[in-house]
């Protein structure tokens, strides 16, 4: 494989041109609207790795736009960066903030979620459907994980909760996308694309309310 070469991934796609995927590319937008919506809403919130996270939604919706366009191996590395950044800030801050964790702990899972995932990657290659997105699969599963250990405060797991509930279908969106090429030639990828960065957004909305919840609702 070379930096450069040809990716063809998607149904939508049907050369290797620029706008060989319109709505695919398009649709991006989705992630940069969604991060300006959460600037507004962070307007007066002293909350920096929400503002981290922001600035990486915004960043995912540019680097899936590359890949969508150009479609080669060095794009794609640029869509990917930007969504492992930001699930890795995620359980930091997660376990910190709503697991009450030190610093060192926190740093320690979120160090350990990537070697986690390659580990199981052939395992969920087994799960049907989902096998073409196994490499996102254990991030449902930690944010339902997040959920049940903070039930005793109802309004945070509720949330995590539905964002699980919002990834795992914006997933199964990504995983039909090739399966039904030939009844939806548009594919269904796009889908993915548009719930995602709904759903990155509501993660992002949920640790700011988090933050400016009093001490005594934080648990």
């Amino acid at each position: 494989m070379t930096w450069t070469e040809h990716v063809d991934g998607y149904c939508e796609r049907i050369d290797p041109s620029f706008w060989a995927e319109p709505v695919n590319a398009v649709t991006n937008a989705a992630f940069v609207i969604a991060a300006l919506v959460m600037v507004y809403r962070l307007r007066t919130t002293h909350a920096p790795l929400a503002w981290s996270l922001t600035a990486v939604l915004g960043l995912i919706g540019i680097g899936s736009f590359l890949f969508h366009t150009f479609a080669q191996p060095w794009a794609g590395a640029l869509d990917v960066v930007p969504i492992v950044a930001f699930i890795l800030i995620y359980i930091f801050a997660a376990s910190r903030d709503f697991l009450g964790l030190s610093t060192l702990w926190s740093l320690g899972i979120m160090m350990a979620f990537l070697p986690l995932s390659a580990a199981l990657i052939p395992v969920f290659q087994s799960v049907p459907l989902y096998g073409q997105s196994a490499g996102y699969l254990l991030v449902p599963i930690f944010i339902a994980i997040y959920a049940i250990l903070l039930r005793a405060n109802p309004p945070l797991s509720r949330g995590l909760a539905i964002g699980a509930g919002l990834l795992m279908l914006s997933l199964t969106f990504r995983s039909l996308d090739m399966p039904l090429c030939e009844t939806l030639p548009l594919g269904t990828h796009f889908l993915w694309h548009i719930l995602n960065a709904v759903m990155l957004a509501w993660m992002i909305e949920i640790y700011r309310r988090h933050r400016l919840a009093p001490p005594a609702a934080q648990g």
